[in-house]
């Protein structure tokens, strides 16, 4: 007995010709202009300007923003095809636009006034103004509902006070999503959410920090000594402020995830090139079968990602709940990221412990992926959660 069946879009493995379109487009600029350029960045901690302002000219600051606003209109599964190829070849400039794709963008999408829209997500989406994203705190990382930063109604607008750290963009931002609590006894229900622009009285950006990794990225300390909000700037209802955040990380997690994947990608290409070139006992290290078990098991780690990574996204472009997915896919993506960079590293030998070779830098940057916007530990706890609602 035979039957036929038809195989459900999401089935197809392969990308859209308008998709294939983006991801071609967008490793020309990698290969040709961004990868040359990322040990520079790496080692002065220069924000990315120049990538920045490529980006910027082909529409890729707001892939997910409707044209209306000034976007490209394009849907999560191209988002997550340019953040996996920028940070192929460029890990700081991968998060630099994640964060500017997403955390900046969609809560103002999401929740945001039609009057918010029109005067920040057109800044955004053309890549005028950098956006940032200020959540986490000296003291509230994974337990984001224990905000310590305050904010307080007088009037016709809303008064910041507190501190925040790790922001990403930070050096180059001027546009902030910063979140702060009315009252800390409500817990997460006393949470709310607001756009800040820099230069704005008392809000003052800290030294860059000096990170392991994605070095370029901006990432500064924040402080709010009395930063007077416009009533208007609330982004969503107040006391929202919880669910915007949790809303903007399951979108964020995909593109985080699709960071892991383009840097994982990079390390079984570093890899299967010096393995090729390099000879030991008068034959290629690609030869040797504990070598060639190193490449296997990366290569199946970074389809596997791929298309954990690339299922999440199309979830969500279908309207689907992907908040498991999207966990799923950056937990997995972030630790093949690490075990790649580690075995690029390996088979690279001496070489690999030295700057004279990207996988060093593979590695450094790799770690981060297992701890921001959720750490692999919240990734479990969420997606346990899932499973057992």
């Amino acid at each position: 007995m035979t039957a036929t069946m038809d195989v459900p879009a999401m089935m197809s493995f392969d990308l859209s010709e308008d998709h294939q379109m983006v991801k071609d487009m967008v490793k020309k600029l990698a290969d040709e202009e961004i990868a040359p350029r990322a040990a520079h960045y790496d080692e002065t901690r220069e924000f990315p300007w120049e990538n920045c302002k490529k980006l910027a000219e082909l529409g890729l600051m707001g892939v997910t923003v409707p044209e209306e606003y000034g976007g490209a209109g394009m849907d999560t599964l191209a988002y997550v095809t340019v953040i996996e190829e920028l940070s192929r070849a460029c890990a700081s400039t991968g998060v630099v636009a994640a964060v500017q794709n997403s955390l900046a963008t969609f809560p103002l999408l999401k929740f945001g006034t039609e009057e918010l829209k029109k005067k920040y997500l057109p800044q955004l989406a053309s890549g005028e103004k950098i956006g940032a994203y200020a959540l986490t705190e000296p003291n509230a990382g994974s337990d984001a509902a224990s905000l310590k930063t305050t904010c307080r109604l007088e009037g016709d607008h809303w008064v910041l006070d507190g501190q925040k750290n790790w922001i990403t963009n930070s050096t180059a931002a001027e546009i902030y999503i910063v979140y702060a609590t009315k009252d800390a006894s409500l817990g997460h229900k006393g949470v709310c959410c607001f756009v800040v622009e820099k230069g704005w009285e008392g809000f003052t950006i800290g030294k860059h920090e000096e990170t392991m990794g994605v070095r370029a990225s901006g990432t500064c300390p924040l402080t709010f000594d009395g930063v007077k909000v416009p009533k208007e700037n609330l982004v969503g209802e107040e006391g929202e402020g919880f669910k915007v955040a949790m809303a903007t990380l399951d979108c964020g997690r995909i593109g985080i995830a699709a960071q892991a994947v383009g840097i994982a990608q990079r390390a079984l290409d570093e890899a299967l090139n010096y393995s090729n070139q390099r000879e030991q006992f008068k034959r290629p290290i690609s030869r040797f079968q504990l070598v060639q078990e190193m490449l296997v098991n990366m290569a199946v780690g970074v389809e596997s990602a791929r298309l954990m990574m690339q299922r999440a996204a199309v979830m969500r472009d279908r309207g689907r709940k992907f908040g498991k997915e999207a966990s799923m896919a950056k937990l997995y993506a972030s630790q093949v990221a690490v075990q790649n960079a580690l075995d690029a590293i390996q088979i690279h030998g001496g070489y690999g412990y030295s700057k004279e070779y990207p996988v060093e830098r593979l590695l450094r940057d790799a770690k981060i992926t297992q701890i921001y916007e959720g750490t692999s530990e919240v990734q479990k706890l969420v997606i346990a959660k899932h499973l057992l609602a």
